[in-house]
């Protein structure tokens, strides 16, 4: 259920019955002040200067044609002509009584469901995943499932990038460690493997050649080589595999469509441009030069798509992605979650697509960008000396520090509780700390702040869960026997069932822009409201009715629902107790 929409469609057709063009807007938005109503409809003032009218005095027309129904309780006109909606408190409450029986909580499935594919993580199996891949495989993840959540198919697209160059280099290397150990002991440690193989590439003499050598080979389809190919993929994916299931993302092989699965289509789409004239040679390269990117002396933006010594590129590999994505795959929607610096990159390519007719029109095609992770330095997030930080090691951080906090706080737990809590709390720190972050933004990666039980963070809102929950057990009752209506006999009820209510059109508003934060966010002010209720409204103590118990128990477990239902789409899990 989206109220806000709701509202604006029983608010477009009084607009429409008062005589107000169909393309004004009534402009519904929940209130932001107390005192204002529940929400507000305040496209009275726009549309009286389009018709040349008074507004408070069109507000009046609009309020005098208004279907209230059972949703609204009274409307209020402010101001200039602001409309202050009062929701029905019996409305809000039978509303949460069809959630408490509904699996998604009254968010409506999609009466249009579309194929979305989504590209994300897209690590480089020639090293290990590190910080540099958190954010598009954690922001890439909740969308994915939130996106299923409401009814879309969602086709999860892994591009990593398992071709190229550098790949002639690690199989020469290979190559020759399997003289002495397996591949999989060879590749153990991906990062170490990549430096040997680069220090001999740029001092042992004759094995550059070699390696090009391999690269020639590898390109020209050479079973022998393709052979130690696939077994450096195959345990690449399987490094890729381990970060997944610790970080609890949805990711898997089946997932991965590699750079080299466009590699037979490169020569092809490369000649198809040439032919219809949208790409030329220029200098011995190939060349899409986009005018629609033009600077501002009327320079088109030039795009390469062949190298002068026929090698092709990320520019050509994302269009032919594209044309995949969008012919094969049927997307209506292609959403591929990349870091900000890659703006430019993807802008050209999207606009390649466009002109050469790669997708529909129809088909959206959408650049989810995200900032950077920065240390405290305000620099790129870097170990103590300087090197990359494995995501592996960062992951192992965040729960032995997770479980350190645990420890002192729960000392009577077992070992087994503390370390299985730990791992909970240091993974949900980890992520919601990205994603309760507007993503286009950078942020600072600091273990204090993400770790808190205080604040807009995970563990805070884990432990809000778990408190919960907590009531039901001491109460000795369980969520499913409890009966009568919900009563919002105080404004602290009322408050925390308009919170409860507002679940499906967050979710409609993440969707659409697919700022995951927008979730978090609200996840945080429902557990807010939850302490409010919880502090103003007694539920267990001596003189509350069973009508008062029964009603605000109903209350709490709609409030433990929507908070685990709302951080396991960010991929945040919850505990019974902490």
């Amino acid at each position: 259920m989206n109220i806000r929409q709701q509202l604006n469609d029983i608010f477009q057709a009084a607009m429409i019955a008062a005589g107000i063009p169909a393309d004004c807007s009534p402009a519904v938005a929940p209130a932001k002040k107390a005192g204002f109503g529940d929400y507000q409809a305040n496209g009275a003032m726009a549309a009286a200067k389009k018709v040349g009218t008074n507004p408070r005095e069109l507000a009046a027309k609009i309020v005098d044609n208004l279907d209230k129904g059972e949703m609204i309780e009274k409307v209020e006109i402010a101001g200039p002509g602001f409309i202050n909606i009062h929701l029905s408190e019996a409305w809000l409450g039978k509303t949460l009584a069809a959630a408490r029986t509904d699996e998604h909580l009254n968010v409506e499935q999609v009466t249009d469901p579309q194929t979305v594919v989504l590209d994300y993580s897209a690590p480089n199996l020639a090293k290990e995943m590190h910080v540099g891949h958190l954010r598009s495989t954690i922001i890439g993840d909740a969308l994915a499932r939130l996106l299923e959540f409401q009814g879309h198919t969602v086709i999860r697209q892994n591009h990593m990038g398992d071709w190229g160059t550098q790949f002639g280099m690690l199989l020469a290397h290979l190559s020759d460690q399997m003289e002495k150990q397996d591949a999989e002991v060879a590749l153990a440690d991906l990062e170490q493997f990549y430096r040997e193989a680069k220090i001999r590439f740029d001092e042992e003499e004759g094995f550059a050649d070699r390696a090009r050598e391999y690269v020639v080979k590898l390109q020209g389809g050479d079973p022998e080589c393709l052979k130690l190919w696939k077994q450096f993929i195959d345990i690449s994916i399987s490094h890729s595999e381990e970060i997944y299931e610790k970080l609890n993302v949805t990711l898997t092989r089946s997932d991965v469509y590699g750079e080299s699965r466009y590699n037979d289509d490169l020569p092809v789409l490369v000649q198809e441009l040439l032919d219809r004239g949208i790409a030329v040679e220029d200098q011995g390269a190939v060349v899409v030069f986009l005018e629609e990117m033009a600077d501002k002396e009327g320079n088109p933006s030039p795009m390469i798509i062949r190298k002068r010594g026929g090698g092709y590129l990320y520019a050509t590999t994302d269009l032919a992605a594209i044309r995949y994505r969008a012919n094969q795959l049927k997307a209506d929607r292609i959403l591929i979650v990349v870091d900000a610096r890659q703006s430019l990159h993807l802008q050209q390519a999207f606009t390649a697509a466009r002109k050469a007719s790669f997708l529909p029109e129809s088909v959206t095609l959408e650049h989810c960008a995200f900032g950077t992770m920065m240390g405290e330095d305000g620099k790129p997030f870097k170990t103590r000396t300087g090197g990359t930080v494995k995501l592996a090691a960062l992951l192992d951080e965040a729960v032995e520090r997770a479980t350190a906090l645990v420890a002192a706080k729960n000392p009577e737990l077992s070992q087994e509780q503390q370390a299985e809590i730990g791992r909970v709390v240091g993974i949900g720190a980890v992520k919601y700390a990205d994603l309760s972050k507007t993503r286009t933004n950078d942020y600072v990666f600091n273990w204090d702040s993400m770790l808190a039980f205080e604040g807009n963070t995970a563990p805070y809102l884990q432990y809000a869960y778990t408190r919960v929950r907590s009531i039901f057990r001491r109460a000795g009752i369980d969520p499913s026997a409890l009966t009568g209506t919900i009563e919002l006999g105080t404004d602290a009820e009322r408050a925390l069932a308009i919170k409860l209510n507002q679940f499906g059109e967050v979710l409609d508003q993440v969707a659409k822009d697919t700022f995951p934060h927008v979730l978090c966010t609200y996840l945080y002010d429902l557990a807010s409201a939850y302490m409010a209720f919880y502090e103003a409204c007694p539920v267990l103590k001596e003189g509350v009715t069973e009508e008062q118990k029964q009603s605000r128990l109903q209350l709490c477990d709609m409030v433990a629902r929507t908070l685990s239902t709302g951080l396991g789409l960010l991929g945040i899990e919850v505990l019974e107790q902490m």
